[in-house]
């Protein structure tokens, strides 16, 4: 699933590529991706305004309209989606992608041509234009698509992020340690409440407790206020790593987190469960709880 480093690649996509341009239509005739709004609610908003700024807060993204002054609107990736952003008069050669990564079948049919809904080429819908679940087309010719295989992405009118803490990238070490370091959660779970942080997901969290040596069924009111620091290093540097690389897929463990595999850095059974509901892998030995 797109964690934050996926959802940060596709704002600065936005960013680079689709500010300053007018909306002149929106296809918002998905009615399951743009719930509660029925269509035309989100095209009635957004036609003749302009894309002025791509904010994101953890795995959740906006586009402000106007400098600030008129609607804004909330993307969000689900488990597989991509942002395309399609060059003035649809130009194959200004496509540009942002969210989940490109398999190298992928990355060969992107030298190809296609065509998507409403005819902007999108070598990556392979003829399937109902992958195209969500559409801005610009005065320019160009448009900004929501590519989403699974059908499981977001396009919502003025979203409430109030629900959120604050970044995972951006939070201070001092806020990291008061807000996480509480509780008898277990650590991973703590990390993973966007309402304590924004942006943590399940790839994310295992390479940052991986990188920390922190068990994940540790408590996490358990951990000092050092640990904590040395927690939050780590996630920041396994996110920036991410961002570099290409996503959270390219954590130093994640392709440790299988059967029969051993750490990376000390040789020991990785061992699995669930925490928080979500599948957990670890280093049996550096990060074994109870010590």
């Amino acid at each position: 699933m797109p964690e934050l480093p996926e959802v940060e690649t596709a704002r600065a996509l936005i960013e680079a590529c689709a500010l300053g341009r007018t909306i002149a239509a929106v296809d918002d005739g998905d009615t399951y991706v743009c719930r509660p709004h029925v269509p035309g609610d989100i095209a009635s908003a957004l036609v003749g305004h302009e894309l002025t700024r791509a904010g994101r807060i953890g795995k959740s993204m906006w586009l402000e309209t106007d400098g600030g002054d008129g609607p804004s609107l909330g993307l969000h990736l689900g488990m597989a989606g991509r942002i395309v952003v399609v060059g003035a008069e649809g130009a194959a050669e200004s496509t540009a992608y942002g969210g989940d990564p490109m398999s190298p079948a992928e990355a060969k049919a992107a030298a190809a041509t296609g065509a998507g809904a409403g005819g902007h080429p999108d070598p990556r819908l392979s003829g399937n234009p109902v992958w195209t679940r969500f559409a801005l087309d610009f005065e320019d010719g160009g448009a900004l698509l929501l590519f989403d295989k699974r059908r499981l992405g977001r396009a919502v009118l003025n979203p409430d992020l109030t629900h959120l803490g604050p970044d995972a990238l951006l939070v201070s070490k001092a806020e990291f340690r008061a807000r996480v370091g509480v509780g008898e959660a277990p650590l991973k779970a703590r990390i993973m409440d966007q309402s304590v942080i924004a942006g943590v997901g399940n790839l994310l969290a295992d390479e940052a407790l991986w990188q920390a040596r922190q068990p994940p069924l540790r408590p996490a009111g358990d951990l000092s206020g050092d640990e904590l620091g040395a927690l939050w290093t780590a996630l920041r540097k396994a996110t920036k790593a991410a961002m570099k690389r290409g996503g959270v897929h390219t954590g130093d463990v994640i392709d440790f987190r299988r059967r029969d595999a051993a750490c990376p850095r000390c040789g020991a059974p990785m061992v699995k469960a669930a925490v928080g509901g979500r599948t957990t892998w670890w280093c049996s030995a550096e990060q074994a709880w109870p010590h």
